[in-house]
């Protein structure tokens, strides 16, 4: 899967060898500190902000790779927040957006290359009889609600803590509450993610703690809840796969009371299978949100689902809209990133490299004397310490030692290896057995240093 580019040279080889010197980021520093004067915080995410020791700036990627600012060739475990499953700039997605580009940018209609990928699409996603493209995750979330809402009639949303919707007002809640505001287990606070919130948005969205079968149950008994909306596997505060029989007794309990079932897959569509999580553990849910994996990098989102409810966008008065959704340089993208994974032989591949990966990681940091788990899928995992057991929750991913790991990372990075401070690791198709040594070797010299 490598685009056939070779790495820069300098001073740094791009060879993670002993020999080499820590590696430095005063460039990247100077670049960013330049860039304050325009862009708050140098950034256009805040989710770009607090990395160690600074927000990087990069030159070009390839394959496993990123080449900074500084000259630093790293071995990439963001994989720009997990889109690039095929790894940095391929050919085959590469090739295909610029034959698209030929064409045209943006025509205020219709695409054949949209039809062909929306044809893709539903014949990989077990959920999938009908979708809309949009522009990101966080747009297809409130087009799922919204054709929840008016599907339903009802307007309650149940949510869970530390899953992850999107930045808008109507989700942004209890995604990283503090311990002493989460309130208890049983019954957890609501609590908006950001100053400036509009509560009026959110006032309908109730919380409650993830794989806490009874807990759905007792509360979609009473017939007013509109939506479910969960991350099927819990991949952005912690890889927390579900507890047995937990989305099946969910999806049991949305069909009794009438209320749609939501997945998002913005992280684990197109990452851990072909299908998504969804096909990997065998739940289809009503509606599912996409992102990232979709497009290898280009900004290409959707919701996908059932036909009747996707034709409230036609039937039943719900509007969706966006004059850059399905842009034909990133339907050309999504076809070319589709037809590579569509036979999960990409996927599978993945596999054993990535538990190769995970457990090294485990081996190293317990001979190190450092607590922590290793859990996910070997496509997407994480790295937890301070905790001895695997995860079950959020609640359970408060007691990890966060300071810690992001010295941790900082080390990484010295060694040439970027992994997210979060503790979420991305594997792509480009990380072969070398990277994956070369990183376990970084790996090792990062938890003696911590």
């Amino acid at each position: 899967m490598r685009s056939g580019a070779e790495p820069a040279g300098g001073a740094d080889d791009g060879a993670n060898r002993p020999d080499l010197p820590p590696a430095t980021f005063e460039e990247s520093r100077r670049l960013i500190a330049a860039a304050q004067r325009f862009m708050p915080g140098g950034v256009s995410s805040n989710f770009r902000m607090g990395m160690v020791p600074t927000p990087l700036v990069f030159e070009r990627a390839d394959g496993p790779y990123l080449f900074d600012a500084d000259g630093n060739r790293l071995i990439d475990y963001y994989l720009a927040m997990g889109p690039m499953i095929l790894g940095h700039n391929p050919e085959v997605v590469r090739r295909a957006v610029i034959a698209q580009l030929e064409r045209g940018l943006l025509y205020g209609g219709q695409s054949r290359i949209e039809a062909e990928a929306a044809e893709l699409f539903c014949a990989m996603v077990p959920c999938a009889e009908k979708l809309r493209f949009a522009g990101s995750g966080s747009e297809a979330v409130q087009a799922a609600l919204r054709l929840a809402r008016a599907a339903t009639g009802r307007r309650t949303v149940i949510k869970f803590e530390g899953h992850y919707h999107g930045w808008f007002d109507s989700v942004l809640v209890s995604v990283a509450p503090s311990a002493d505001r989460a309130g208890e287990r049983a019954h957890p606070n609501r609590i908006p993610g950001s100053a400036g919130q509009d509560e009026t948005a959110w006032g309908s969205v109730e919380v409650l703690c993830w794989n806490d079968l009874a807990a759905v149950e007792q509360r979609l008994a009473a017939g007013d809840v509109a939506a479910v909306i969960m991350e099927p596997a819990m991949c952005n505060a912690g890889a927390i796969l579900p507890a047995p029989g937990y989305l099946e007794g969910v999806r049991a309990a949305c069909s009794r009371a009438g209320t749609v079932l939501i997945f998002d897959e913005v992280i684990t569509g197109f990452r851990v299978a072909p299908g998504g999580a969804q096909q990997r553990l065998g739940v289809t849910p009503d509606l599912a949100t996409f992102g990232k994996c979709v497009a290898n990098g280009f900004p290409v989102a959707a919701v996908a689902g059932k036909a009747a409810l996707l034709d409230l966008f036609v039937t039943g008065g719900a509007v969706h809209g966006g004059t850059y959704n399905a842009h034909p340089s990133s339907m050309a993208a999504t076809v070319a990133t589709l037809r590579t994974l569509a036979d999960g032989k990409v996927i599978t591949a993945i596999e054993p490299l990535g538990r190769r990966l995970m457990d090294g990681i485990r081996a190293i940091l317990a001979e190190a004397g450092i607590p922590a788990t290793v859990t996910g899928f070997p496509q997407i995992f994480h790295v937890a310490f301070g905790l001895t057991e695997p995860p079950r929750d959020y609640r359970d991913l408060l007691r990890v030692d966060k300071p810690r790991y992001v010295r941790f990372c900082g080390e990484l990075l010295k060694h040439r290896v970027r992994a997210l401070e979060r503790g979420a690791w991305f594997l792509s198709a480009t990380h072969d057995s070398l990277v994956i040594e070369e990183t376990l070797a970084a790996v090792a010299e990062a938890a003696q240093a911590v």
